[in-house]
C-alpha cells in the first residue's frame, strides 16, 4: 500500500490516496463491551474449567482480530478527491463533490465522508469511483474554500472504528452576491433623451418592459416579473434598433457596497429572465451587452470576485 500521502493533480482536482500512515483505528463503544463479554468469558471458563467456554471465547476474540484487518482494508488504498462546485448565491449551500475510488478488486462498504458538520455515505464497487456531494455553507461572496474532509468507516461489524487523517483539499467553489430586493429594471438613457430598455432579435423584437397601462393587451403582460412582486409591467416589442440595457453602478448611489453588488444581481437574473440584451458597469469593468447563460455567468462572476484580490 501507498504510504506517502502526496497529492498527485488530475485536471481540476488533486487525488490523496489514502495509505497506513494516513489512517488511524480505535474501538467502538461496542467494541469496548465486546471485550469486556470476553473477559468475563474467560474467567468464567478459567473458574468452571469448561473446554467448550474456552473455544467460544477464543473463536469470539479470533473474530475480533480479523475484523480489526477487514476494517482497516476497508478505506486502505482510496484515491479522493474533491472537485469544483456548481456555483451557488451568498447564503446558499454550496455542494462539494468528493470521489472516492477503489484500485482493488474489494468491495469497500459503508464508506463515510465527513466535512464541517455533513456527513454523507456510500459503497465503492471494486475498481470503480462512488461520487459524495458534501454541502457547506457560504456565508458570504467570493471564493469558498472547501473544509477538511475525513473519510471513516466501521464496517463490517462496528467493533472498530478507523478514519483518515484530515484531507486538505484545494478546491473551490464561487459564490455569487445574494440577489438583492425586486426592483424594476433600470432604463437606458438614449442620446436624445428618451429611454428604452435592452433588445435581442427573435421573431417580434422585444424592446423591453415599461409600467403597465390600462387597455394593455394581457397577452403582453410580464408575468413572471408580477408573481416576483415587481408590479405589473408589460412588455414592448419593436423591429427597430433601440439601445441597450446597461446595468450600472452608478444608478444606485443611495446603496451601499455590498446592496449595490447584491441588487446588480437582481438585475442580471431580472434581465436574463426577459430576453434583454444588457451590459455591466462596476468600477474597474464594463462587461459588453450580451445574453444567454454564459453572459449571465460572467455578470455575476464580476460581481460575486469584485475587489477581491484572489480571483
Amino acid at each position: 500500500m501507498t504510504q506517502a500521502m502526496a497529492p498527485v493533480v488530475t485536471g481540476a482536482a488533486a487525488v490523496q490516496v489514502l495509505g497506513r500512515r494516513q489512517l488511524f483505528m480505535l474501538p467502538t463503544r461496542n467494541g469496548l463491551s465486546f471485550v469486556l463479554v470476553l473477559f468475563a468469558m474467560l474467567i468464567a471458563a478459567i473458574n468452571y474449567n469448561n473446554g467448550l467456554a474456552f473455544g467460544l471465547t477464543f473463536l469470539l476474540a479470533s473474530v475480533g482480530l480479523v475484523s480489526m484487518l477487514y476494517t482497516h482494508r476497508n478505506l486502505s488504498g482510496i484515491r479522493v478527491s474533491v472537485g469544483t462546485p456548481q456555483p451557488v448565491f451568498a447564503g446558499q449551500l454550496s455542494r462539494f463533490p468528493v470521489a472516492l475510488q477503489s484500485n482493488s478488486d474489494n468491495k469497500r462498504t459503508n464508506v463515510w465522508v465527513m466535512c464541517a458538520d455533513e456527513t454523507a455515505q456510500t459503497d465503492i464497487e471494486p475498481r470503480q469511483t462512488a461520487q459524495v456531494y458534501v454541502p457547506v455553507g457560504a456565508s458570504k461572496r467570493g471564493w469558498l474554500g472547501c473544509p477538511p474532509v475525513v473519510v471513516s468507516s466501521a464496517f463490517p461489524f462496528g467493533l472498530l472504528y478507523t478514519w483518515s487523517r484530515k484531507l486538505k483539499p484545494t478546491a473551490r467553489g464561487l459564490v455569487y452576491p445574494e440577489p438583492g430586493t425586486a426592483r424594476p429594471l433600470p432604463l437606458s438613457p438614449d442620446r436624445d433623451g428618451s429611454t428604452h430598455a435592452g433588445t435581442r432579435y427573435e421573431g417580434d423584437d422585444f424592446s423591453g418592459l415599461r409600467d403597465y397601462r390600462v387597455g394593455d393587451s394581457l397577452r403582453r403582460v410580464h408575468w413572471k416579473a408580477a408573481a416576483r412582486g415587481l408590479g405589473m409591467q408589460s412588455k414592448i416589442f419593436s423591429g427597430a434598433n433601440v439601445s441597450t440595457l446597461w446595468l450600472d453602478w452608478d444608478m444606485l448611489p443611495e446603496l451601499k457596497t455590498e446592496a449595490r453588488l447584491s441588487q446588480l444581481c437582481r438585475w442580471v437574473l431580472d434581465a436574463e429572465s426577459v430576453g434583454c440584451l444588457y451590459g455591466l458597469r462596476i468600477p474597474g469593468m464594463e462587461i459588453p451587452p450580451n445574453y444567454g447563460p454564459a453572459h449571465r455567468h460572467e455578470c455575476l462572476r464580476a460581481l460575486g470576485l469584485w475587489d477581491i484580490a484572489d480571483v
